[in-house]
Order: C-alpha cells, then sequence, then structure tokens
C-alpha cells in the first residue's frame, strides 16, 4: 500500500544504518532513505490488500530493507500495517512502531514473560531504543527501572513498581533474584545487568553484540560463526554466572501493532515524546537525538 506520512520518529537504528553499523547484515544499496517507523494516511492499496482501504490512518514499522518513513510517501507491505490507535495523534502514533513492538517481542516472544515475575528495564524514562517497563507491567509482571533524579516520578506513572535513581544508586547493588532484564545501554551495563539474574534467566539487549540466534532470525545462517565470535565475551560472561544472553534485533509485525493499537486505546501503554520537528528539519531532529539530550521520542510531521 502507499501512505502519505504524517508523522515518523528518529531511532538511534538509523544512525546505526546511515553509519554502515549493519552493513554486512542489511545489504542497502546507497543511497536510500531512512526511516523506521510511520503514521500516515493510505492513498492506495494493492490489488490483493483486503484489511485496509484508501483513507485509512495506519501506522507502520516497515519491514527491514523496505524502509524509508523520511519521506511525503513509502510503499509499505500491508503484513507490516495496523489502523493507528484512535486515541494517538499522529506524531504519537509515530513515535511507538520500531520501539513498542521491541518492548513487546523481548518479554513475550523471548523471555516468555508470565504475571508476577521479576523484570529489569534499563533507562525506563523514555529511552529512545526500548519503550521498555509498560510492556513488562502489559503482562503484570513486577518492573524495575533505573532513572535520572528528575524522571523518577515521570518513570513511576509509567507504571513501574521500583525506580533506582542512577544518578546515585548502583542497580547490581539493589537488585536480585530478577527473571528477566531488558537492556538498552549495552556495555559496562549489560555486563553488570547478568549479575541480578536468577540462575537460567535471560538478559535481553537491543544494542549489545548480535548472536548466533541472529544469524538464524535472519535466515543467514552461514553468519552464525561470525556473531558466535562478536558475542563471545558477554556470552562467556553469562555462562559463568549461570544466565543468558541474547540480541534482539526487532521484526515487523502488522499483527502486533494492532494487539498494541488496543494497549494504547484503553490506556495501558502510553507514548513518550519529547518533541516534534517540522519535516524539513529532519538533520536537526538526527543532530538532537545523537547529542543524547531527547527525554522520549523525537517525531518529525509533515
Amino acid at each position: 500500500m502507499l501512505v502519505e506520512v504524517r508523522a515518523a520518529s528518529i531511532n538511534p537504528l538509523d544512525k546505526m544504518v546511515r553509519n554502515g553499523e549493519f552493513k554486512q547484515l542489511l545489504k542497502y544499496k546507497p543511497p536510500f532513505v531512512l526511516g523506521h517507523d510511520v503514521a500516515g494516511v493510505v492513498t492506495r492499496v494493492g490489488a490483493d490488500v483486503r484489511e485496509f482501504k484508501v483513507g485509512d490512518e495506519i501506522y507502520s514499522r516497515p519491514r527491514d530493507l523496505r524502509i524509508g518513513t523520511f519521506a511525503e510517501l513509502i510503499a509499505i507491505d500491508a503484513d507490516d500495517v495496523a489502523l493507528k490507535p484512535s486515541s494517538l495523534s499522529f506524531a504519537e502514533a509515530g513515535a511507538v512502531p520500531l520501539v513498542a513492538p521491541a518492548a513487546w517481542q523481548a518479554p513475550v516472544d523471548v523471555a516468555r514473560v508470565k504475571p508476577g515475575q521479576k523484570v529489569l528495564v534499563h533507562a525506563g524514562a523514555g529511552r529512545p531504543r526500548l519503550h521498555g517497563h509498560p510492556g513488562g507491567r502489559a503482562l503484570g509482571a513486577y518492573v524495575a527501572t533505573t532513572a535520572h533524579t528528575k524522571d523518577i516520578e515521570k518513570v513511576r506513572d509509567l507504571g513501574a513498581d521500583e525506580v533506582v535513581d542512577y544518578t546515585s544508586q548502583d542497580f547490581a547493588e539493589l537488585l536480585s533474584g530478577y527473571d528477566v532484564v531488558l537492556d538498552s545501554l549495552g556495555g559496562p551495563n549489560l555486563e553488570k545487568s547478568l549479575t541480578v539474574l536468577k540462575p537460567g534467566g535471560p538478559a535481553i539487549s537491543v544494542v549489545g553484540p548480535p548472536d548466533p540466534g541472529f544469524a538464524k532470525q535472519l535466515g543467514q545462517p552461514l553468519l552464525a560463526p561470525v556473531m558466535k565470535v562478536l558475542s563471545r565475551k558477554i556470552r562467556k560472561q553469562a555462562k559463568t554466572l549461570g544466565v543468558r544472553y541474547s540480541f534482539l534485533f526487532m521484526s515487523a509485525s502488522g499483527a502486533q501493532l494492532k494487539t498494541l493499537a488496543a494497549l494504547y486505546d484503553d490506556g495501558t501503554l502510553r507514548p513518550v515524546l519529547d518533541r516534534t520537528f517540522p519535516f524539513d528539519e529532519t538533520l536537526d531532529a538526527m543532530a538532537y537525538v545523537e547529542q543524547g539530550k531527547a527525554n522520549g521520542k523525537i517525531v518529525i510531521t509533515s
């Protein structure tokens, strides 16, 4: 279907793809248009599209190799599309199609979180890479998160059961016995996260080194040895502690966006926006995200 773009958000993944960090896995041929999520209006549909019609307000995370939402129009596979949550504006809806499914896929598809389990979500105040703790709360989990002092009340309002102020507290000293950790920071933070897990529990990272399972997800098993080397250090640390490490690269799914739309409309989930930029200031929006100042999602609007 052809979609008129009304809003699209800036994600760290855009910078990573622009800089060629995934060029061995995602073979984009330059020049290409960035942009991994969108909210807009359907202007044309293909002959085999049945669920959508011209004029529908939709949101989507176009699949890899079909991105390009920093544009006026984009063609999207109908399987990657869902009707926009009616309670959200285009700007709000444009902020969630990448991060919300990632936050859903980590606890649901990878960790299979059950009610009553304990989940640690890092940077819960609106870290652009992960929509974080609302996904855990929607599953009935006990959710702890890390946040800056100024954001403690904000993350509590979003549903966190416990908040660690990372400016003055060390989460690894305060937390233990967690079933799952969802990491969006990587590096030393990811390594310390392994220590708060129960035996056998997974630390799932959206920024850590890709593991052999990612090669299977991509359908490129020949890359598994390379990814095994890239993730060797963190996997060895996890094994020593009796826990597990998994890398998550969010996959497009219109069906999941449909499920999430209901959670936004009933108030279970809420988007967290920092600010919006007009379309002709997209480069400024990218620079703003790269400065690390965003306290929520950055959205460009038409």
